[in-house]
């Protein structure tokens, strides 16, 4: 949660974190955007989140869904179902996670995928055109896409897989893209400025230590020409 929250601030988003279901309700109705992240779901937040998403929806807020883990794990695995045909303005997944929302695969190893982004890339059109949302999976390449069109951003860095919360930052980089720009140009955005970063990080570090707090620099420093850049590589 942390360093989801110093990622926002160095791409210039103000973040409020909580994952307290009192909170959570009244904390969305002052936001611009909502991510649901189920990375570290407990309880609490597992009751809160689906009247949450309620609120963001009443107030016609986007929100964004980072389905993390699911497949093994049950719990957050049917609660993520529920949740997708919400739906959400954008799911934000690696291809194992695209897999299981499409009923058709069983999960990664936790967090981890064990299956590409464009391998993915069918089931991700379908499951975008089932719910009406943008599908954005990340991987070496990402696809995003609305289940009408689709993008591949093909940049970034070995070592975002060697630092937690790099995915989850990614998933946040999106829901506040999504507050000034539609789901798709945000989703696009959103990983090609991630990718741009993490290629900057990684011309200075040296292991993923230092590529940690770099990353963070980066989605700071790199400039807008270069997202947009490479927000154009089909």
């Amino acid at each position: 949660m942390n360093y989801v929250a110093n990622a926002l601030l160095a791409a210039g988003a103000r973040p409020m974190m909580t994952d307290a279901g009192d909170d959570a309700v009244q904390a969305v109705r002052a936001a611009s955007a909502l991510l649901v992240n189920l990375g570290t779901l407990s309880s609490d937040a597992a009751a809160a989140i689906p009247p949450t998403v309620a609120a963001a929806l009443d107030l016609g807020l986007p929100w964004v869904l980072d389905p993390v883990g699911i497949g093994r794990l049950r719990a957050r695995t049917s609660l993520a179902s529920h949740l997708a045909a919400a739906p959400p303005s954008a799911i934000r997944c690696n291809g194992s996670e695209a897999l299981v929302l499409a009923g058709e695969g069983r999960g990664g190893r936790g967090p981890d995928s064990d299956t590409a982004a464009g391998d993915a890339a069918p089931a991700a059109e379908g499951l975008a055109r089932r719910h009406g949302c943008v599908v954005a999976v990340s991987g070496p390449a990402d696809v995003v896409t609305d289940g009408r069109r689709s993008w591949q951003i093909a940049s970034g860095s070995p070592l975002l897989q060697r630092v937690t919360g790099t995915g989850c930052a990614l998933g946040a980089l999106v829901a506040a893209c999504c507050a000034v720009a539609d789901p798709f140009a945000a989703a696009v955005t959103a990983h090609a400025w991630m990718g741009s970063a993490a290629e900057l990080a990684a011309t200075e570090a040296s292991g993923p230590g230092d590529f940690a707090w770099r990353l963070l620099n980066a989605l700071d420093a790199v400039a807008p020409e270069k997202v947009a850049l490479t927000a154009t590589i089909r």
